[in-house]
């Protein structure tokens, strides 16, 4: 029987039954100070042979004494250390009051206690997270942003590193006196269903346009920074007092893509953020020995950190062809390592690197205006959380030497492969293809495309707006019928109901005339939807074709690439690669 049974049996509080030991100064389990016991507890009823002892609360017979137990004694019922002897009891059955136990007492400040730390701790915490808030500096995006990422949306956001030499250490590096370009530009997608991501870098000495930036002033008022044409993509951001919202214009005046959010990084952040993970681990093939950036080390695997780590991304003449372009892809493997580092279980169940971690991120960055506490951070860590870095791809804007210059020294977009890599962002494409049902979708599409067409002249078809911009389906009609030589078609209106997307709908035996139209106007299969026709004007039968929100125009094609175009670099983030 335990002890508090015990303490049952005698009718003794089990809390009577601990006393303090003032040689240890621990409390301790007591069942009495005289012979040894036994294992098995005092019977509760005297044997024949033994005498009954007196009941609580009872007065005994004058006279007669209480026996003992023969080969052991009877502890009498237990009190505190030196606590007085309780009063004689009164009437039968009444007991006195007892006062509270000191392991009660123990017991009730133990918790007591217990509530203080949880509440202090809850409230260290609390002046732990708006101490992180304090370290986050933030500037307005200007209204150059969509307003902020959202949970069932994909995300955009834009990553721009400064060549500014702000902060300790950094007065070698850099150019002397800038006032921080956009010396690194990493465009981030992250799909809707978090499944796969896109690390579009975008090359500083890229040419391209930088439009007028209305801009937030430190002074509170506004004023637009005028544009500039064929300009370098780095001036986008420092130059003339362009913030990084003006960046952000001029990212999506180049690829059709809005960001989100966006984070700058001075040379800070990368020294900090290794420091903070204990550094990360990078390849080389060969040995590098760049003195412009100090970057020194031999061919083979190295954990680098601190000033090597911001030597490491920062060469360029060490590696491929001493370029701005060759650095860039020693950026995307440093990047890749890190994304291994933070998502490892070394980082991941180390307390003390997660609030390293959470220190150099927030005092290193600097994000727009709709991304400026700790709380919308967290919000975003989760959903980029749930991302595989296997399905993680780094890729860079496609581009040419520019041209227009003897002396090699920019580069201008490569028309012909650029536009592809845009419009998969922009369409949520994965590079990696991750979805084996957006595999068996595409194929099912695909097949639904093959076969023999019908003539253009056969194509009976009836059009209705379906949330294209107004006088979309009088448009397409014009243009089928004038340009295409679909003169059985006519305009049915508005559809029912607003569609995202684009769709054909016909009955089978209409495939062919279906293929036809889905070839002159660009319809993907997936637009391509079996079912019935209906009866048009003349009585015959029809397809409908609904246009969606994503219409953008007769004559412009609705297929998205469904992957890179040859000849585009590109790598997955949970892949080791050396630099050469």
């Amino acid at each position: 029987m335990d002890a508090q049974g015990r303490g049952r049996a005698d009718d003794i509080d089990p809390a009577d039954q601990w006393v303090l030991n003032p040689n240890t100064g621990e409390y301790e389990l007591r069942l009495g100070t005289s012979a040894p016991q036994s294992g098995v507890p005092a019977p509760r009823r005297p044997r024949p042979s033994e005498a009954a002892p007196p009941a609580r609360g009872r007065t005994e017979a004058r006279g007669r004494s209480r026996p003992e137990t023969p080969g052991r004694a009877v502890p009498p019922p237990r009190r505190r250390r030196g606590a007085p002897k309780e009063p004689l009891p009164g009437r039968r059955g009444r007991r006195p009051a007892k006062k509270a136990s000191k392991s009660r007492k123990v017991l009730l400040w133990t918790g007591g206690t217990m509530a203080f730390v949880l509440v202090a701790g809850a409230g260290a915490a609390y002046f732990y997270i708006e101490h992180l808030n304090d370290n986050i500096a933030s500037v307005s995006d200007d209204g150059a942003s969509t307003g902020g990422f959202q949970k069932d949306k994909a995300i955009n956001i834009l990553l721009i590193g400064t060549d500014k030499r702000t902060g300790k250490g950094n007065g070698s590096y850099g150019d002397a006196g800038s006032v921080g370009h956009a010396d690194t530009t990493i465009l981030l997608h992250v799909s809707k269903d978090r499944s796969n991501a896109t690390a579009l870098s975008i090359p500083r000495d890229l040419i391209t346009d930088v439009p007028d930036c209305p801009t937030t002033q430190e002074d509170g008022t506004r004023k637009v920074i005028p544009g500039t044409q064929r300009v370098r993509f780095n001036t986008s951001l420092g130059q003339d007092g362009r913030t990084p919202s003006c960046t952000m214009r001029t990212v999506t005046e180049l690829t059709g893509v809005k960001p989100d959010n966006f984070m700058v990084a001075d040379f800070n952040a990368v020294k900090t953020l290794t420091s903070a993970v204990g550094g990360v681990e990078v390849c080389v093939g060969k040995d590098l020995d760049d003195p412009d950036s100090h970057l020194k080390l031999s061919k083979g695997t190295h954990t680098i950190e601190g000033e090597q780590a911001l030597a490491f991304v920062r060469t360029r003449h060490a590696v491929g062809f001493g370029g701005d372009l060759s650095r860039i892809g020693l950026q995307q493997q440093f990047l890749s390592a890190l994304m291994r580092k933070l998502k490892s279980n070394d980082t991941l169940t180390s307390p003390s690197k997660m609030l390293d971690l959470a220190e150099a991120g927030t005092k290193a960055l600097t994000v727009d205006s709709q991304l400026d506490s700790i709380g919308k951070l967290k919000d975003l860590g989760l959903e980029l959380g749930k991302l595989n870095t296997k399905n993680l791809t780094f890729t860079t804007t496609p581009v040419i030497d520019n041209p227009t210059e003897k002396v090699k020294a920019t580069v201008v977009l490569n028309e012909s492969t650029a536009p592809q890599v845009f419009d998969m962002i922009k369409n949520d494409v994965s590079f990696t293809a991750v979805k084996e049902q957006k595999k068996k979708e595409a194929a099912a599409g695909a097949a639904r495309l093959k076969g023999t067409k019908a003539p253009a002249s056969q194509v009976r078809v009836r059009i209705l707006n379906g949330g294209a911009v107004a006088g979309s389906a009088q448009e397409t009609l014009s243009w089928l019928q004038n340009e295409e030589g679909v003169t059985k078609s006519e305009n049915a209106g508005n559809a029912p109901a607003p569609l995202a997307k684009t769709t054909l709908e016909y009955a089978p035996d209409q495939a062919d005339q279906a293929r036809r139209l889905a070839d002159l106007m660009g319809l993907p299969g997936s637009a391509m939807k079996p079912g019935e026709s209906v009866t048009n004007d003349q009585g015959l039968p029809a397809m409908s074709l609904t246009l969606g929100k994503d219409f953008e125009g007769a004559g412009v094609s609705l297929t998205a690439p469904s992957k890179a175009p040859e000849g585009v670099q590109k790598s997955t983030a949970d892949k080791v690669e050396c630099a050469k």
